[in-house]
């Protein structure tokens, strides 16, 4: 964990977050904040760079350490999409179609 200065300007951790995929069956995903929804063709994490969207089959949580902020997915891996705000409309679409 490194330190860094939030968007309030104090000193707080700043968890890295990084994605390792194993052969496009293995997932090691970490700085997740919070596991949003997940099923066995879609998962959707709060990471501390943003909403990550990982689509598959047969799609299985392995590990999840939230106060490490640690994820594992087992899987065929279909794609992994970042919803950022700069990109509202994806974004609307995505959630508007997981929601239904």
């Amino acid at each position: 964990m490194s330190q860094l200065y939030d968007d309030s300007g104090t000193r707080s951790p700043v968890r890295e977050h990084d994605v390792v995929m194993k052969g496009r069956k293995h997932l090691d995903i970490t700085g997740v904040k919070q596991v949003e929804s997940f099923d066995n063709e879609e998962f959707l994490l709060e990471t501390v760079m943003g909403f990550l969207a990982i689509r598959g089959q047969n799609l299985q949580r392995k590990n999840l350490n939230v106060d490490k902020g640690v994820v594992s997915i087992k899987g065929k891996i279909y794609d992994l999409v970042y919803l950022d705000e700069n990109h509202g409309e994806k974004a609307k679409g995505f959630f508007s179609k997981l929601f239904r």
